[in-house]
Parts: structure tokens; C-alpha cells; sequence
């Protein structure tokens, strides 16, 4: 369906004055009758010739006597017209890329395409023009005299061939040709097309172009990014970057710089180089390595030499889904509990972990008479670990371990610069876990998910059986433990002492009769997640959590239990998609200054209000920072939620969707100011000349348009009226006048 609005119908009123041989005899008795007196007259000529008698009086008489008997018969009439001039329809097809919105003269390319399709109306006066816009396939109409709101140009790509295809694929009547008005560096056909192929797709209609600029901006800009093979994480691999650059620049020596986008850090050089583009375009090649799995951005950037025009292309942000080789784990212990060996036998034996354990046997106040290498299997590296390798780990287990006796101290601002950039942590409870392990007052503390008190009674030995709470129902972290036990828990003994939960965190089990100091007391938690940065923390305040495997209650599972709760921990701490509550996407990629939607998909299992937060990626802001926008759903299609994130400029976003009491769930995502369409700002009229020749049209400029052949024009009659020459009575007396003419001429000739 078109709209009205996009179809111009001009028509001429005329009347027309023409005449017809007969008005009631049909074709074939008109062509007897003419046939008879052709074949009169040629035997009177030959009858003339054999006689010898006044051929000249005897002739004219014969054919105005058999004319006039064959008029008789057909009665001739004059036929007057009057109706309407209609022209031809023809479709313009106007490119609706962004690429329109790059700089052309004193405005944009799109300018001059508007410009031109007010012009197209007057310069192809008689033509029925039909103005549809074409981008990325769907055709979409478009005012051709700008009435009404300006239609911009919004689509990343051109197709062509697309939106030749829809539209010869369109019941109705169909164009006689086609007009493309665009600036020629269109996705399809690309720059070798087969003219045969785009023929074909133009249902052998001739297609004229319209160039809308022949002059290239002066300009740098990053074209295309490519990589080979996957991205994994703690692997380096190559990025072939082409970089194209005007010749009216200085383009021997352009910068290269590639970089992550991270949320509340700055971001974080991976590589550099020097590209030289002094011919045009300049391909190099550099080597990465992203130690985060999941959802990556990146930021390649060139420096632009001195008067380029157009910066918007000098930098192209990129998403990267990094994979996972194997899960790098560093788990470090204070000392070899039951929990403990548990913990180390469960990520031993999972053949996806790439395990690095360390066991402290003795505390320093052991009194011993061998020396200190003759009493362990190896020396505790806790500056290499925590300094040189602690990028390389996906996530750091610290379980019951004195931060205090083995000068961890120094080392936890690394640790929570570690969190923040993407990194995991899990503290696991015990006497030296938490306070008790002097992690308060620390920056540590401040990436945990909870507060941490309890000086003068660090950790209880009391039994007790954690609480699920809302929150712990609904994750699906703890969905394998609920299928195997339900809501049972084992009973245990011992809990750290733990504050109330941070802003953001999600407490997931709590102590049935405990409680935190301070105003406002509410049970005390035992299992608590948090979103910390780009990355995610853990406290669990117990170390009995190998009672899922060894006890009557665990027995019930065949010891199941202890595996599905770390299988669970470490799956939402690493971003297993089976862990997170829903899924998000865009429904377009998000170009600055445009509306951007996001499209949440819960799990069926998920139920509770919805809420969207949005923060930026690179932008130095504090982990703990309000985020730019908190949103609710626009729309809801059952378990399909709709964010309308408005207008957002460049840059690298996180949002974080919360469904009812379930942890965060998390999507990365970049805006940019154009993306692909201003990669290569050089226009290409001379595609568009060849698309013509191609099809058997003509190309033209935009201030040109008088260059376009103009359609033919189709008369449609409204009123026909016929009248006779003469009345049968008046073509009857000057046959028989002319017949008996010549009949005396014969007399007096000697002629029978």
C-alpha cells in the first residue's frame, strides 16, 4: 500500500478532432471495399490503355465514380474527442541510507536528493511519479515535494537489488521505469555487479539514476574491522583493519589505536600500530587478546590528520562475543577443611575448569624445627599470582583464608581493579573469611555484595539451617539445587558475621535467626550476588556447604546437591546464559540521535515487576554511580518486554533488566553516530552510470534533470462524438452524378 502523499498524477485536459472511414462497418468490410476500388480502377487504367480513346476525362471520371460508390458504402464520419493526457507511471526509488546525511556542497547529500525529487514532478510533467524510499529492503513511501515532516535518511544499508525485487514483485499496475536517486555507493549491486542479475530484478524496466554527489569529502576514517576465527578469552588474535584516507591529506602516517570499553575504569589499550594511506586505503594488521568471556566491546580509533572533515567514521565500536576455552579458576585456601577438599574435588574433576589451587597447611605461628622449604610442596606465590597471572584467571575463589598472615593486604586494590574490569570473585566463609580474615574496611570489601561487621564475634559456630529467600526462589542460579532438594537445606554449623546487603545485591539465603547490627535490622545474609563493574562477586558466609553431598539430606540427591549449587555460582559468576533470568536484544542497531529499542525476553519461569537501568561503558564513572536512565517497559507481549531507551549518543552501554527479586540480568551494546553507512564517505557516481547503460536508461546529476527522457503520454477518452462527412443521401447523389459522368464520356468515346 502506498501512501497518496508519495504518488504525483498529472493530467492534461484536451480535445482531439481526428475521422474514420466508416462508423458502423467493422475493419474487414472497410478493407473489401477499398480492395474493390483499387481493383476498378486498375482495370479501367487497363482498359483505357488498350483503346486509345481520351484517356485523361474518361480516367478522372472513372475514380471519382467508383471513390464516390465506395464512400457510399462506407459512409465516412468525424470522430471529436475529449479527455485527459495521462503519462506513464514511474516509480523513483530514493536512497534512505545515512550515508544521504554526509556533507554535499553547502548542505548534505540528502538535501540535494529532496532537492531533486521536488524537481523530478516539473521535469517529467506528464509522468504519474510514484516516491518510495529504499534501505534496508522494505520500500517505504516518501513526500516528493517535502510537505509534512522531512523523511531522513535512517537506514544502515542500500539494497538495491532488494528493493527492486519488492517492488517487481508488487500486484498492480506496474512502471514503465524507474528512477533511482542516490549517491552510488550502494550495498547492492556492488561495484561488480552482473548487468544480466540487475536486469533481471528490474523486470527488464530501464532504470534511470540521479546522482546526488560526485565529489568525495576530505577524510580519513576506519572502513572495516575484520577478524578471523572466534575470540577467546586469554587468547590473542588478529584484527585487519582497513583505513581509507583522501589523498588531499596528509595519509603516510595515521595512528591506530584499539581499546576496551569497561564500565567504571578507564579503558584498556589491547594494541597500536601505524597505518600508511598515502594510495588511498591501507590495511594493518594487529594482534589482541580479550581476557573476559561474554559480551565485549571495542573501541578502534584513528587519529585524523590535520582538515578532515568528517570525524564521526574516525572510530568504529564493535561487540565481540568472547568464548571460553576453558574456565580459569584460582582457588585459594587457608586452610584443608572438609569444605575445602569438597570444593577442590568439584572443580577437579569438571573437565571445562582449568583449576590453580593453593592450600595453606600451617598459619605462620606454627612453631616447626625443619626449614620452610623442607615444610611445603611449593612456596606460596601470592605477588606473582596476584600482580603478573590475576588477568589471566576468569575468577578468584578465596576460601577461609587470612588476608592478614599471607600479606594479601597489598594485593586486594588489584583484586577489586580486577572485579570492576570483569573479572569474578567468590569469598567463601570460614574463621578467616570476611572480618575474621581482616577484609574489612578494605577496597575489597567494597566489590562484595555485602557489608562487613562482626568484630568482636567474627564467626558463630551455631548450627542452623539457611532460609531461601524471594529472591533465592526465583534465581535461576539456584534452579539445580530447587529440582534436586526443592527448598531443603542441610542443617550447618558455622556462619560469618555479615552486614546488610549493598545497593544492587540480591541476598539469596539467609540465617533463620540472626540478624545484622545496627538500625533497621533484618536477617542476616548467608548467600549474597552483585553486579561490581564489568564484573560479579559472591560472598557466601558458610563453610558447610559440603553437607549438600555428605549428609542424610544430601543422600537423598546421591550427593547431587554440592555440584548443582557450584555449578549454579560459577555458571552466573562466568554469564551462562542457562543462569541469567531473561535475554536481550536490539530490534536495530543504535545510531546516535535516533530512538532505540530493546527487546527483554523473561524465562517462563520469571514473574515480577521489570525494571531497566542504563549506564554508560568508558565513561570513568564509579561502580556504585546512578546509572544514566532507569526505565520501564513501553510495551509487554507476554513474556516479551519493549524499552524505549530514547536518543542516546556514541558510545559503549550496559543495560541491566531486574525481573521481580532475580539477580541482574546483563546486555552490552554500542552506539554510533552513523556505523557502517559513513565507513567510506566517497560517493560512486560511475555505478550509477553503469546501472544505467545496464538497464538501457540514463544517468543524470541532481541539478540536471532535464537530461531524463520524458515518458509517453496515453490518451483516456471521457467523451467520443461522431459525425458524417455527408448523409447517405449526399454520398449516394455524387456516386451516381460521378457514374453517370463517366458513363456519357464512354458514350461519346466509342467505349462500351
Amino acid at each position: 500500500m502506498v501512501d497518496e502523499a508519495s504518488r504525483s498524477t498529472p493530467a492534461v485536459n484536451m480535445e482531439g478532432t481526428s475521422w474514420a472511414f466508416s462508423e458502423d462497418l467493422p475493419t474487414w468490410a472497410v478493407i473489401t471495399v477499398a480492395a474493390l476500388v483499387v481493383g476498378a480502377i486498375a482495370l479501367l487504367l487497363l482498359e483505357l490503355r488498350r483503346s486509345g480513346a481520351r484517356v485523361l476525362p474518361i480516367l478522372v471520371t472513372g475514380i471519382l465514380g467508383v471513390s464516390s460508390l465506395g464512400l457510399a458504402v462506407l459512409r465516412p464520419v468525424r470522430v471529436t474527442t475529449e479527455g485527459q493526457l495521462a503519462g506513464a507511471p514511474v516509480t523513483v526509488l530514493v536512497d534512505q541510507s545515512r550515508r544521504l546525511l554526509l556533507p554535499a556542497g553547502e548542505g548534505t547529500r540528502w538535501d540535494r536528493a529532496r532537492q531533486a525529487l521536488e524537481r523530478l514532478p516539473r521535469e517529467l510533467e506528464h509522468a504519474r511519479l510514484e516516491v518510495l524510499g529504499f534501505g534496508d529492503g522494505e520500500l517505504v513511501p516518501v513526500r516528493p515535494e517535502g510537505e509534512g515532516e522531512e523523511r531522513r535518511s535512517t537506514s544502515t544499508h542500500s539494497d538495491l537489488v532488494a528493493a527492486l525485487e519488492r517492488l517487481s514483485g508488487r500486484a498492480g499496475e506496474r512502471p514503465r521505469a524507474i528512477v533511482v536517486v542516490s549517491d552510488g555507493r550502494l550495498t547492492r549491486p556492488g561495484p561488480g555487479f552482473d548487468p544480466e542479475t540487475l536486469s533481471r530484478a528490474a523486470g527488464g524496466l530501464p532504470i534511470h539514476t540521479v546522482s546526488v554527489s560526485d565529489e568525495a569529502p576530505r577524510d580519513a576514517s576506519v572502513r572495516a574491522v575484520r577478524s578471523t576465527g572466534a575470540a577467546v578469552a586469554h587468547q590473542s588474535f588478529p584484527l585487519e583493519i582497513e583505513v581509507g584516507c583522501d589523498p588531499r591529506l596528509d595519509c603516510a602516517a595515521i595512528p591506530i589505536t584499539v581499546r576496551e570499553l569497561l564500565e567504571g575504569e578507564a579503558p584498556v589499550e589491547l594494541a597500536s600500530g601505524t597505518a600508511d594511506a598515502s594510495s588511498g586505503t591501507a590495511t594493518i594488521e594487529l594482534e589482541v587478546t580479550l581476557e573476559r568471556a561474554g559480551p565485549r566491546l571495542v573501541e578502534v580509533s584513528l587519529e585524523p590528520p590535520a582538515g578532515d572533515e568528517v570525524s564521526a567514521n574516525d572510530t568504529r565500536l564493535l561487540d565481540f562475543h568472547v568464548a571460553r576455552d576453558r574456565v580459569r579458576i584460582l582457588h585459594v585456601a587457608g586452610r584443608p577443611t572438609y569444605d575445602v577438599r569438597a570444593l577442590r574435588m568439584f572443580l577437579k574433576a569438571d573437565e571445562s575448569i582449568d583449576l590453580v589451587a593453593f592450600f595453606i597447611l600451617r598459619t605462620l605461628q606454627d612453631r616447626t624445627e625443619a626449614d620452610d622449604s623442607e615444610l611445603a610442596l611449593i612456596p606460596f606465590p601470592v605477588d606473582e599470582l596476584f600482580t603478573e597471572h590475576l588477568p589471566s584467571f576468569d575468577a578468584v575463589v578465596l576460601q577461609d583464608i587470612d588476608a592478614v598472615q599471607y600479606k594479601l593486604q597489598r594485593h586486594l586494590p588489584a583484586l577489586a581493579s580486577y572485579v570492576r574490569g570483569g573479572g569474578g570473585l567468590i569469598m567463601v566463609g570460614g574463621p578467616s573469611a570476611f572480618v575474621g580474615g581482616g577484609y574489612a574496611d578494605t577496597p575489597l570489601e567494597d566489590v562484595l555484595p555485602v557489608q562487613l561487621e562482626g568484630g568482636d564475634e567474627p564467626f558463630d559456630r551455631g548450627q542452623f539451617v539457611p532460609r531461601y529467600t524471594d529472591a533465592g526462589r526465583a534465581a535461576p542460579i539456584l534452579e539445580p539445587l530447587r529440582q534436586l532438594l526443592d527448598e531443603r537445606l542441610p542443617r550447618m554449623s558455622g556462619s560469618n558475621t555479615l552486614g546488610a546487603s549493598r545497593p544492587g545485591a540480591l541476598v539469596l539465603w539467609e540465617h533463620p535467626e540472626r540478624t545484622t547490627d545496627g538500625p533497621g535490622k533484618v536477617p542476616m545474609p548467608l548467600l549474597a550476588v552483585a553486579e561490581v563493574g564489568d564484573g560479579r562477586s559472591i560472598a557466601l558466609g558458610v563453610d558447610s556447604t559440603h553437607r549438600l553431598a555428605f549428609s542424610d539430606l544430601g543422600a537423598q540427591a546421591a550427593g547431587r546437591g554440592h555440584g548443582a549449587l557450584w555449578e549454579g555460582l560459577l555458571g552466573w559468576l562466568m554469564r551462562d546464559p542457562r543462569y541469567e533470568p531473561a535475554s536481550m536484544s536490539l530490534s536495530g542497531p543504535c545510531i546516535e540521535g535516533e530512538p532505540t529499542l530493546l527487546r527483554l525476553t523473561a524465562l517462563p519461569t520469571m514473574e515480577g515487576a521489570v525494571r531497566l537501568e542504563l549506564s554508560g561503558l568508558g565513561t570513568g564513572q564509579s561502580a556504585g554511580g546512578e546509572p544514566l536512565r532507569t526505565l520501564e517497559p513501553k510495551e509487554r507481549d507476554g513474556r516479551t518486554y519493549l524499552f524505549d531507551l530514547g536518543d542516546l549518543p556514541a558510545g559503549g552501554y550496559i543495560a541491566r533488566a531486574t525481573l521481580g527479586d532475580a539477580p541482574p540480568t546483563r546486555f552490552v551494546f554500542a552506539c554510533e553516530k552513523a556505523g557502517e553507512a559513513w565507513a567510506d564517505s566517497r560517493p560512486d557516481p560511475q555505478r550509477l552510470e553503469r546501472i544505467a547503460t545496464a538497464t538501457g536508461g540514463v544517468a543524470a546529476r541532481w541539478d540536471r534533470l532535464g537530461e531524463l527522457p520524458q515518458p509517453t503520454v496515453t490518451l483516456v477518452a471521457a467523451l467520443r462524438r461522431t459525425r458524417p462527412l455527408l448523409p447517405p443521401w449526399g454520398w449516394t447523389l455524387l456516386a451516381s452524378s460521378a457514374m453517370g459522368v463517366h458513363w456519357l464520356l464512354r458514350r461519346t468515346s466509342g467505349l462500351s
